[in-house]
C-alpha cells in the first residue's frame, strides 16, 4: 500500500530506506548533494509487544476475522530459510511485509559482506579463523548456500561471543540470519525504517534471550557539497574559509530535524543508526549489527569492526572481559561509539555558534534570527535523541543476562561491574545534555542579542523620525498663530474692499483708523473664542464651566493676582493677629 500521497512533490534520492525528499534538491550525476534526509519514525511499529506489525487501522480494509491463518510457532518451522518472517513469525503476512520495506530494500545484486569478531573464553580478541586466515566474507548471489553452511556450522568450543558486522545487507542473508539465529522481523524493520528501539524476548532462566536495541544517534561529516576538489591540510574547526565554505541554502527551507545540518565550518551534522541485536546464551553469544547501505551514513561495518577490535586491545577493556564471562560487555563497548560520534558532533556545533554570535555582533541583519531558530529547533530534537541514547544503556543495565547462573559469586560480581560501567556511560551521557543545554542556552541567548540589535536600530529610526515630527508640528504651529493674527486683518481688508453702498458711503473709501479699528477687534474675538474653547489652553483648566470659559481674562487676572498677592498678605495678616 503506497503511503506516500500527501508527499510534497520535489526532486527525491534513494536510499536504504525507500524514496525520501532531499531537502536540497535532487541529484545529479555531476554535481555532490546533501545526504538525505531519513524517515519520520513510526513508533508503534518498533517492538514485538505490539500485536498488529505494521498494520494501520484507518488505511487497512481487509482487517476481517481469519480462523484459518493459525499463526506458525518457530519450533514448528522447517530449516529451510526461505520462508522467513512468514515461516517463524505467523502475524507477519506478506502485506506486513511489504510495508516495513524489510525485504524490499534489499538488493540481491550486490554483493553482501560479512565482518566477524570473536571473543574468546579468556577475554581476548581475533579476526581470524582457527587456521589464522581473515574471517570476512562476502556473499553474492553465486555463492549463497555456502554462507548458509557457514551458519549452520559449529562453533570452535573457545568462543564466548561472535559478532558479526553486515554491510550492504541483502535478502537472502537477512532470510538467513533471522532463521539461524531466530530474530524477530522487529529488529530488520526497525533498522530500516530509523525507528528508536529496545526491548528483550525469549527470556529463559540459565539458557539466554535476545536484546535489541536501535539507536539513532548524530554525528559529524565533510560537507559534500563545498568539499574542496583537492585534499587541504587545514586544523579542524578553523576559520580559515569560512564564508567560502559555508554555503546556506535555505532560501526555501523548512525546518526539518531529520535533515542533515549544514556548519560554517565545513561540516554537516547528520543521523546514523547503531542496529544490534544479540543473542545470549549459556555456551556462545552472538551479535549482529546491521548498517544502512547509504554511502553517507557510517560507521561502515569495516569501521565498527576494526573500532570494536581495538576496544578489545584496550587495557582497560581487556580487564573487563578477563573479569567477567557476560557478554553483554561487548554489546556495552559498542554503545560508546555513539557516544564518540555525538561528541564530536557537539565541537563542531560549538564552533559554529561561535560564528553565527560573532555575525550577530558584527552586522544587524534579523536573518540570522531565523538560522538561529533552525538550530533551536535541531537542538530540541537533540534532547530526545539523547533521551533515547539514556534509556537504551539504562535498559542494557536493567536486563541482565539470564544465562548466567544465579545465586553464584560470578553473576554477583558481573552485575556489578555492569553497574559500574552503565553508570560511566550514562555520565557522559549527562555530560552530554549539559553541553546541549549550555548551547541551547547560548543560542536563545545570542537569538535574544539578535533582536535587541535590530530593535535598537528600529528605536534610532523612530527617534530620529520623531523628533523630524516634533520640528514639523512647531513650525505648522507657528504657522496657525500667524493664520490666525493675521486672519482678522485679512477679513476686514477683504469686507472694506466691497464695492457695496453700506462699506463704501457717500464720502468714498474707509480710512485707516476704521481698518485698524475693526481688525483689532475682530483679532481680539478670535483670539478670545480660541482661547476660550481650546482644550489643552493654559489659560483655562479642563473643568472650567462655560461662564469661565467665557470670562477667561478675567478668571486669568483673578487667579494671577491670588497666587501672587496672596502668598504675601497672608503672613502679614497673621502677623496682625
Amino acid at each position: 500500500m503506497s503511503r506516500t500521497s500527501n508527499k510534497i512533490h520535489r526532486p527525491s534520492v534513494t536510499f536504504s530506506t525507500g524514496i525520501r525528499n532531499a531537502p536540497y534538491g535532487g541529484s545529479t550525476s555531476d554535481r555532490p548533494t546533501m545526504p538525505p534526509a531519513i524517515p519520520t519514525p513510526i513508533y508503534r511499529h518498533a517492538a514485538p509487544s505490539g500485536p498488529w506489525p505494521w498494520m494501520d487501522f484507518d488505511t487497512d480494509s481487509d482487517i476481517t476475522l481469519n480462523r484459518d491463518n493459525e499463526p506458525a510457532s518457530p519450533s514448528a518451522a522447517g530449516q529451510s530459510w526461505h520462508g522467513y518472517p512468514e515461516a517463524l513469525f505467523g502475524n507477519w503476512k506478506p502485506d506486513q511485509v511489504k510495508r516495513s520495506k524489510m525485504l524490499s530494500n534489499c538488493s540481491e545484486l550486490d554483493m553482501c559482506t560479512v565482518h566477524w569478531v570473536d571473543v574468546l573464553k579468556d577475554g581476548s580478541f581475533t579476526v581470524l579463523n582457527e587456521e589464522g586466515r581473515d574471517q570476512t566474507t562476502r556473499i553474492t548471489p553465486e555463492c549463497i548456500n555456502e554462507f548458509w553452511d557457514v551458519l549452520q556450522t559449529p562453533r570452535p568450543t573457545n568462543i564466548r561471543v561472535r559478532a558479526l558486522f553486515i554491510d550492504n545487507l541483502s535478502m537472502s542473508v537477512l532470510k538467513m540470519l533471522g532463521t539461524r539465529y531466530n530474530i524477530e522481523p522487529f529488529f530488520f524493520s526497525s533498522s530500516l525504517n530509523w525507528i528508536p528501539s529496545h526491548y528483550q524476548e525469549e527470556a529463559r532462566r540459565g539458557k539466554g534471550d535476545h536484546i535489541t536495541i536501535t539507536l539513532p544517534f548524530m554525528r559529524t561529516m565533510q560537507n559534500p557539497v563545498t568539499r574542496p576538489s583537492s585534499p587541504i591540510s587545514e586544523t579542524p574547526g578553523s576559520v580559515r574559509s569560512t564564508h567560502s565554505q559555508h554555503v546556506f541554502s535555505d532560501e526555501n527551507e523548512i525546518i526539518d530535524t531529520q535533515a542533515p545540518l549544514s556548519l560554517s565550518c565545513g561540516n554537516i551534522l547528520l543521523l546514523d543508526l547503531l542496529a544490534i541485536h544479540m543473542v545470549r546464551s549459556e555456551d556462545s553469544s552472538t551479535v549482529i549489527s546491521y548498517h544502512p547501505s547509504s554511502s553517507y551514513r557510517r560507521p561502515s561495518s569495516k569501521q565498527l569492526h576494526s573500532l570494536v577490535y581495538r576496544a578489545g586491545q584496550s587495557v582497560y577493556w581487556q580487564k573487563i572481559f578477563a573479569q567477567s564471562n557476560d557478554p553483554t560487555f561487548l554489546f556495552l563497548a559498542i554503545l560508546w561509539y555513539a557516544l564518540y560520534a555525538w561528541d564530536q558532533a557537539f565541537e563542531s556545533l560549538y564552533t559554529h555558534i561561535i560564528w553565527l554570535e560573532s555575525q550577530v555582533l558584527l552586522t544587524d541583519n534579523i536573518n540570522l534570527a531565523r538560522k538561529l531558530h533552525i538550530f533551536q529547533a535541531h537542538l530540541l530534537h537533540y534532547q530526545s535523541l539523547l533521551q533515547d541514547f539514556r534509556k537504551s544503556v539504562e535498559f542494557l543495565h536493567n536486563t541482565p543476562n539470564p544465562a548466567l547462573k544465579s545465586d553464584t559469586d560470578e553473576r554477583k560480581d558481573s552485575m556489578e561491574l555492569m553497574a559500574k560501567e552503565c553508570a560511566n556511560l550514562l555520565s557522559e551521557i549527562g555530560r552530554l545534555e549539559n553541553r546541549r543545554l549550555m548551547l541551547s542556552s547560548r543560542l536563545k541567548n545570542v537569538t535574544d542579542l539578535a533582536f535587541a540589535i535590530v530593535n535598537i536600530e528600529d528605536s534610532k529610526q523612530m527617534k530620529a523620525l520623531t523628533e523630524a515630527t516634533v520640528r514639523d508640528s512647531g513650525a505648522m504651529k507657528q504657522i496657525s498663530y500667524l493664520t490666525m493674527i493675521f486672519l482678522p486683518a485679512s477679513f476686514t481688508a477683504a469686507v472694506f474692499g466691497m464695492n457695496v453702498n453700506e462699506i463704501s458711503g457717500t464720502k468714498g473709501q474707509e480710512t485707516l483708523v476704521h481698518y485698524v479699528a475693526v481688525a483689532l477687534a475682530l483679532t481680539c474675538a478670535t483670539s478670545w473664542l480660541v482661547v476660550a474653547f481650546h482644550s489643552g489652553s493654559p489659560f483655562v483648566s479642563k473643568d472650567s464651566t462655560l461662564v469661565q470659559r467665557a470670562g477667561w481674562p478675567v478668571f486669568y487676572l483673578l487667579k494671577k493676582y491670588n497666587d501672587k498677592w496672596g502668598e504675601k498678605s497672608l503672613p502679614r495678616f497673621q502677623n496682625i493677629v
